[in-house]
């Protein structure tokens, strides 16, 4: 078996100095405990209103895997508190947005148009891509990692100030790297690149996001028992806030997109009923091998116990479950509000696809393709290194995940890659 990536040193010295200030008294333990984490943030905010509580049912069972699956080490522990103040913070001021604005709640979000496909199968690409189109809104990075403005923003719309959050963000976007570089070759972004919604739905303490960071079945599976529309409907809102904050017009569509969705279409279709569907297919060998890759490059920071094979196992069950669930809900979605994109006809012939996704979509192409060339160009500055893995790394061979998702070969027709030996199998795109 080869050996997947070892965590860079940058950790380990944060590690071990977070462990030794606590033991010189210089340091609080990271306390991970509901009740004090909401009464922390309502402390620093001055705000007691976090919106609809279901969020405190997800969070409970967070709290608990990380508990007694986690097995965080101290600069993982200190990760997750700042993460969980960060996000309860970000529902005060929501509140309170809400409650100046009452008219941001009564924006209208128009047929969005949503990429739905599993990790690594080329949805960043075709978001970004959508995203250079100005008929569309989108997320940049910096509003998914904190999506509500601060107090005072009316200034920055005033233009009397700069928002601070692109800052915070090239600031997190840094340590991250420091932490593990490869996470550059894995999804490059910057802070005002087109970004996912998946820190909207993490808003509501839901999703995946927590799954590819730390080691937590339990509530893995918690997740995939429960509906999810109240996560869907608070990030709706949190669509709106972001809107009205970039002074952006509620006639464009916006472009949405992130692996979540696989598992949760009948809420995200009740939220958006009018949605337009872009499915992304890929073999899913590569699926697999780059969600596990993904996966255990942010779960080596957080612990030294990260067990490769687990991790395996894990995202391609995961995996597995966001395809029987995507083609169960298929089902019911009429056939015009869905189109099918191959991962490969993108990688071959990026404008050919791009030219149907926009038929489907009833638009001309032409106004959008000089922005689409452009973040090409860009995409090839960012991505500095390929991404690399194997399935061998993660206790995976081919003829498992092949046996396990040969009904999504079959059903959507997903081209494969010659059978390559598992150590060997490798790819440069994520």
């Amino acid at each position: 078996m080869a050996l997947p990536p070892r965590r860079t040193p940058f950790i380990t010295v944060l590690d071990r100095t977070l462990r030794a200030g606590r033991a010189l008294g210089l340091v609080s333990p990271a306390e991970l405990r509901m009740d004090a984490m909401l009464a922390s943030a309502a402390e620093d905010t001055g705000l007691d209103d976090f919106g609809d509580p279901w969020f405190k049912r997800p969070l409970a069972v967070l709290l608990e895997a990380i508990q007694g699956e986690a097995r965080l080490n101290a600069a993982g522990e200190w990760a997750a508190r700042q993460q969980f103040h960060h996000v309860l913070r970000d529902r005060l001021w929501t509140q309170m947005w809400f409650e100046r604005h009452p008219e941001i709640l009564a924006r209208p979000i128009p047929h969005p148009v949503v990429i739905v496909g599993p990790m690594r199968s080329g949805t960043t690409r075709l978001h970004r891509l959508l995203a250079s189109d100005r008929r569309f809104a989108h997320l940049r990075s910096f509003e998914t990692i904190s999506p509500v403005p601060r107090p005072g923003f009316e200034e920055v719309m005033a233009g009397g100030s700069k928002d601070f959050r692109p800052k915070l963000a090239a600031r997190i976007m840094k340590v991250a790297r420091l932490a593990n570089p490869r996470t550059l070759s894995i999804h490059p972004t910057g802070p005002y690149e087109p970004e996912e919604e998946l820190g909207l739905l993490v808003a509501s303490m839901w999703g995946m996001k927590h799954e590819a960071q730390w080691t937590v079945p339990t509530y893995g599976r918690w997740c995939e028992g429960e509906d999810a529309e109240p996560a869907y409907r608070h990030m709706a809102n949190l669509l709106r806030l972001i809107g009205w904050s970039q002074q952006e017009s509620s006639l464009r569509p916006w472009i949405l997109k992130t692996p979540q969705h696989m598992l949760d279409l009948p809420a995200l279709l009740k939220v958006f009923p009018d949605a337009r569907l872009i499915f992304t297919h890929r073999d899913p060998r590569q699926v697999v091998g780059s969600a596990a890759s993904l996966a255990w490059n942010q779960t080596i920071i957080y612990s030294d116990h990260a067990d490769a094979r687990s991790v395996g196992r894990e995202w391609l069950r995961k995996t597995t479950l966001q395809v029987d669930r995507m083609m169960e809900a298929r089902n019911n979605i009429p056939a015009e509000l869905m189109i099918d994109v191959q991962y490969d006809d993108m990688d071959s012939d990026w404008r050919g696809t791009m030219a149907r996704v926009y038929r489907f979509l009833g638009l001309d192409m032409e106004p959008a393709v000089r922005g689409m060339e452009r973040y090409v160009d860009r995409s090839r500055a960012l991505k500095r290194r390929p991404h690399r893995y194997s399935l061998d790394q993660f206790g995976l061979d081919e003829g498992q995940v092949l046996d396990r998702l040969a009904h999504y070969i079959q059903r959507f027709d997903v081209p494969m890659e010659g059978q390559v030996a598992p150590a060997r199998l490798s790819v440069v795109h994520g």
